[in-house]
């Protein structure tokens, strides 16, 4: 395996599956002696870790809209800086929960923040970093709301899970969208199965990395 590293990132609305599928992408690569690693935005690090409570954590003072995304993007720049680049630096696979496509969907299509302003942040943050590949997790806003309320039982809800069904049916709609306009994306069935999700995922993982799925399962490369 080349030492350029590789950066996976998984996308999709509440209740997708996203932790499960991070689990099986980062066993694939295992499995094939990759040195893997797994991150999640907002968090990362311990800075972005810190960011990543404020902006979850519902309270009295209202969090202004333009607050959130500079602190999403401030909690991105940390991560890219101190996690991401020395991981793919050092030939690892970092796969990670949400990048840059949640705030175009999220703040962007769901919330109605202006586009431009978002790539501007974008550039500065992500310091020149773009996924090799973009899982998109899709699956209807209803069937994932109602997953990720069963999953909650009775905790509370986030900040973004206390949104409407509106919200998150733009957010699905922007998601679709960059799928369209970008090669990295690939859009997996999430409504489907899970031993069918993962067919999907392994099947779209031989196609990218190809010369990592014929290394023979269980040698180490370095």
């Amino acid at each position: 395996m080349s030492h350029a590293g590789i950066f996976i990132t998984l996308e999709g609305v509440e209740g997708a599956g996203k932790s499960t599928a991070v689990a099986g992408v980062a066993a694939w690569f295992s499995q094939r002696g990759c040195v893997v690693e797994c991150s999640r935005e907002p968090g990362g690090t311990p800075l972005a870790e810190s960011m990543r409570q404020i902006l979850l954590t519902p309270t009295a003072e209202a969090l202004a809209e333009p607050a959130e995304l500079m602190l999403l993007f401030a909690a991105r720049a940390q991560h890219v800086a101190h996690r991401i680049k020395p991981a793919l630096a050092a030939g690892k696979v970092l796969i990670c929960d949400r990048f840059t496509d949640s705030s175009r969907a999220y703040q962007g299509a769901g919330r109605g923040m202006d586009q431009s302003l978002i790539e501007t942040l974008a550039t500065a943050a992500e310091q020149g970093l773009e996924p090799n590949l973009t899982l998109l997790l899709d699956l209807p806003v209803a069937e994932g709301l109602a997953r990720a309320a069963a999953r909650r039982g009775l905790s509370a809800h986030d900040r973004f899970e206390r949104e409407s069904a509106d919200f998150f049916e733009r957010i699905r709609a922007e998601f679709l969208h960059l799928a369209a306009q970008h090669p990295r994306f690939a859009v997996i069935d999430a409504a489907a199965p899970l031993v069918a999700v993962q067919a999907q995922i392994h099947a779209v993982l031989q196609a990218r990395f190809p010369l990592i799925a014929a290394l023979p399962l269980g040698a180490h490369h370095g």
